[in-house]
């Protein structure tokens, strides 16, 4: 089975030595004389300079549309899949265990991130603008109607599968893909996002997040399994549980 899993990296990072990952450096047409270690993100059929927008998607875009693989995955510079907690690039999920999970499983995962005491929903709406996520429920409504229930029952949820990470195997891979960036691109048809801040106009990387869970629940005939999520850096969950409930009172 020829499986990769794509690294997202936007900076010269140490890269695990397993050859089942292959580094992407994200938004390359932008920065094209910045690390040329790493497989660009601009060659072929590509989306490249839509990285401030589109965020870890556009290496997703490139290897759906540019690498010939029964399974494809994503993951982080700093956030790998792995059968265990260690911190280590040496213990991130491995080619043997990643095809040895394939064998039964149509799409492994990372863990649900919970959330507690906010809806997917809301979580959004207390951390970003509204109008993406307003614009994003009428596309699927006019658009995408057999997907209405699924949209609703993912938003009101309070735990989702974060930051698009995710192994497929090549027909799942390929349904996803292309009903994701169509949903994406009506939702770009319709916004204007030249003035928002850099950070917010991310959008839609940000909105991408919940729309996995969305077409999980509408394809329930693949078969899925979750792996532990490693973050390789130190987490300040004081500061980051503030932040939580700041935004959770104050809003965006």
């Amino acid at each position: 089975m020829e499986v990769k899993v794509l690294v997202a990296a936007h900076k010269n990072y140490a890269m695990p030595k397993d050859n089942l990952y292959l580094p992407v450096f994200v938004g390359k047409a932008i920065h094209p004389n910045v690390n040329h270690s790493f497989q660009g993100d601009n060659t072929g059929n590509n989306i490249s300079k839509k990285n401030p927008y589109y965020n870890e998607l556009t290496a997703i875009y490139w290897g759906w549309k540019n690498l010939d693989l029964d399974a494809m995955g994503l993951v982080h510079y700093r956030r790998y899949l792995s059968l265990n907690h260690k911190k280590s690039l040496d213990d991130v999920l491995s080619r043997s265990q990643a095809v040895a999970l394939l064998k039964n499983h149509d799409i492994i995962l990372p863990p649900k991130r919970r959330y507690y005491i906010e809806t997917i929903e809301s979580h959004y709406l207390h951390s970003h603008k509204h109008k993406p996520l307003e614009v994003l429920g009428q596309v699927i409504t006019q658009k995408y109607p057999e997907y209405l229930s699924s949209y609703q029952k993912v938003m009101g949820r309070t735990w989702a599968h974060m930051f698009n990470m995710f192994i497929m195997k090549r027909e799942p891979l390929n349904e996803y893909c292309k009903w994701l960036f169509a949903v994406l691109g009506e939702v770009e048809q319709r916004i204007d996002i030249s003035n928002y801040s850099t950070y917010e106009q991310r959008v839609y990387g940000f909105l991408s997040e919940p729309l996995l869970d969305v077409w999980l629940d509408q394809h329930p005939e693949y078969s899925t399994t979750e792996v532990n999520y490693v973050f390789m850096e130190h987490t300040n969950w004081l500061k980051k549980g503030g932040n939580f409930l700041k935004r959770k009172v104050i809003g965006h």
